[in-house]
C-alpha cells in the first residue's frame, strides 16, 4: 500500500484523530479502553509500547484474571473499530518481540510530536530569526494541555508537564528576542495567543508590556482589572506575587495623552444607565478605593465597613462549586446591588463570595443592609443562604 494519506492526531487539549479529512470517532465513555490504547500507541509510534506496560496503562489495579488474554481483546477490538472506521484493511497494530507497534502503512502525523520537533530545533541554531521563527511555530503548535481530560493517568500527566514546561521557554525565548527587537505588536500577538493556550500562567503580563510600550494605557488597565478578576472568580485565587507586582509597576508607567480637563472628567464618568443600585468594580479598582476611603478617614467624622457574603448550603458550609453555586451567585449579586446604597462599593471576590465596602455608615445600619439582602435572596423554602462577616474599617497611618 502506499504510504500517501495520513492520520492525523489531535493529542493538545482534546483527544482526536482525523484521516483524509474526515474526523474519526474515537471512542465514547463506555469505550475508555479504544481511546486509552490509541493515545499511548500513536504518542510512540515512533518506538512501541512494551506489553507488559501497555497492560499495567489498559488495565490498572483492576481485578483481571488474565490480563494478558484482556488485553488482546482490548487490541482485537480495537483493530475491528478502526475498520469499522473506514481506514485501510492493514494489521493496525502488531506485536513483535514484546512491543506494539502501529502499521507503518498508515502514517501518523502527532500535534505533539510536530512540537517537540520544532522545540529540538530551537535550540540547535544560532540564527535569531530562524529561532525566533521556530519558537513562534512550537507556540502555535501547541493548543493547550496534553490529553487535558486525562490529567489522572500517570503517563498522560507526565507528558503534559513536559510539554508545558517546554511551551514555557519557548514563550521566554521569543518573547526575549521581541523584546529585544522592540517588536511589541508581534509581542501583543504573542501573548494573546499563549495566555489562552495555557490560562493561569501570568502570560498576560507580556500582552500588558506590548501594550504599554505601544502607549494603549487604557487597554492594559483593562487587562490588569480583567486579569485579577478572572484569577478570582474562576481559581478563587489571586494572580501569584511577583505578576501582580509586575503589572503594578507597569501600571505605574502609564501615561495619559495631553487631553483638556473636561475631557478627561467625561471619560471619568458613568454612563448613565451604569448608574444603578451600588458600584460594582474589579478586586483592583475595590483595592484602590478601599485604601483611598482608609487615608480619607484620617480626616475623622467618617466610619466604613467591610462586609463579606458567603453563599453557603442547608449546613452552614460554603456551597460547592456547579451549576447551583453559578446561578445562586448572579442572584446574591443582585440582591447586594439593590440593597445597598449607590455610593457604597461591590466586588465578586470568588466563586460564591462578595465584598461590600459600606461607606459613613454604623455598625447597626450593616445589620439592615444583611436583613435587606436576605429579603431579596432568600426564597420561601430554600434551604441554601448567606453567610456575613463584618469588620470595621480602621485607619491605618
Amino acid at each position: 500500500m502506499k504510504q500517501t494519506d495520513k492520520l492525523y492526531v489531535q493529542m493538545f487539549d482534546s483527544f482526536q484523530m482525523s484521516y483524509k479529512g474526515q474526523p474519526l470517532t474515537v471512542g465514547t465513555r463506555r469505550d475508555t479502553y479504544f481511546s486509552s490504547l490509541m493515545q499511548i500507541l500513536l504518542h510512540n509510534v515512533r518506538t512501541g509500547v512494551n506489553r507488559d506496560y501497555l497492560e499495567d496503562v489498559l488495565l490498572g489495579e483492576r481485578d483481571v484474571e488474565n490480563r494478558s488474554q484482556a488485553l488482546q481483546t482490548i487490541v482485537y477490538k480495537a483493530k475491528r473499530k478502526l475498520r469499522n472506521m473506514g481506514l485501510p484493511d492493514v494489521n493496525y497494530i502488531y506485536l513483535e518481540k514484546g512491543i506494539y507497534h502501529w502499521t507503518p502503512f498508515i502514517p501518523v502525523e502527532e500535534d505533539a510530536a510536530v512540537f517537540e520537533d520544532y522545540y529540538q530545533r530551537v535550540w540547535e541554531t544560532k540564527d535569531e530569526e530562524e529561532k525566533l521563527a521556530l519558537c513562534e511555530s512550537a507556540c502555535y503548535a501547541y493548543k493547550g494541555e496534553f490529553l487535558s481530560a486525562y490529567a489522572g493517568v500517570l503517563w498522560a500527566g507526565a507528558e503534559a508537564r513536559r510539554y508545558r514546561e517546554m511551551f514555557g521557554k519557548c514563550v521566554y525565548q521569543a518573547a526575549s528576542i521581541l523584546r529585544k527587537w522592540q517588536d511589541w505588536d508581534h509581542l501583543e500577538e504573542l501573548g494573546n495567543y499563549v495566555m489562552k493556550a495555557d490560562p493561569f500562567a501570568d502570560w498576560e503580563i507580556l500582552t500588558m508590556e506590548a501594550l504599554i510600550q505601544n502607549g494603549r494605557y487604557e487597554e492594559a488597565r483593562q487587562l490588569y482589572a480583567d486579569t485579577a478578576d478572572a484569577y478570582l472568580t474562576e481559581r478563587g485565587i489571586y494572580p501569584n506575587e511577583k505578576m501582580m507586582k509586575m503589572m503594578e509597576d507597569l501600571g505605574r508607567k502609564m501615561e495619559h495623552s495631553y487631553a483638556v480637563l473636561d475631557q478627561i472628567q467625561n471619560n471619568l464618568m458613568e454612563e448613565p444607565e451604569d448608574i444603578q443600585g451600588g458600584y460594582q468594580c474589579s478586586y483592583p479598582v475595590f483595592r484602590g478605593v478601599y485604601q483611598a476611603i482608609n487615608r480619607m478617614m484620617e480626616r475623622g467624622g467618617q466610619s466604613a465597613y467591610l462586609m463579606l457574603c458567603t453563599l453557603v448550603d442547608g449546613k452552614g458550609n460554603p456551597m460547592k462549586e456547579g451549576k447551583r453555586q453559578e446561578e445562586l451567585s448572579q442572584r446574591l449579586g443582585e440582591a447586594i446591588q439593590q440593597s445597598v446604597r449607590h455610593g457604597d462599593i461591590i466586588n465578586q471576590y470568588g466563586k460564591g463570595q462578595f465584598l461590600v465596602l459600606l461607606i459613613n455608615t454604623t455598625r447597626e445600619n450593616c445589620v439592615v443592609v444583611e436583613r435587606r439582602i436576605n429579603q431579596r435572596f432568600v426564597a420561601e423554602g430554600q434551604r441554601t443562604g448567606v453567610r456575613y462577616h463584618v469588620n470595621s474599617v480602621i485607619c491605618q497611618t
